[in-house]
């Protein structure tokens, strides 16, 4: 049974910091791209951003690029997120996900929720001003 647990979440002030880890287990970690999301009340599931299989290539939507890094551990089968700058517009649930769809899109048409799947239960960030 795959299982994708998102922790790391929290509340924090405009300008801070935080670090988001999904561990991963059920799965070959290392063959998937592993893809970030978030999702506003009242919004839809955005992609934020997503990690090759060896963690060589990255994508970052434009709305957290440079402020957010994303990065994975293969032999512990954790995906990281690095949010550093956040804003009260950060203020979302973050979710994991893994890529199933074959496909050879890579960057903003790759971060469609269709996508992907085993996604974890997601873990609030909450950015107060």
């Amino acid at each position: 049974q795959v299982q994708v647990v998102e922790s790391g979440g929290g509340l924090v002030l405009a300008g801070g910091s935080l670090r988001l880890s999904c561990t991963a287990s059920g799965l070959t970690f290392d063959v998937y791209t592993m893809g970030c999301f978030r999702q506003a009340p009242g919004k839809e599931r955005e992609g934020v951003s997503a990690i090759s299989c060896s963690g060589g290539i990255t994508y970052y939507a434009d709305s957290v690029k440079g402020r957010f890094t994303i990065s994975r551990d293969n032999p512990k089968n954790t995906l990281y997120l690095q949010m550093n700058s956040l804003q009260p517009a950060d203020t979302a649930m973050y979710y994991c996900a893994a890529l199933t769809r074959v496909t050879t899109i890579w960057g903003r048409g790759l971060l469609s929720p269709t996508n992907f799947g085993y996604w974890g239960q997601g873990s609030q960030v909450t950015v107060s001003s």
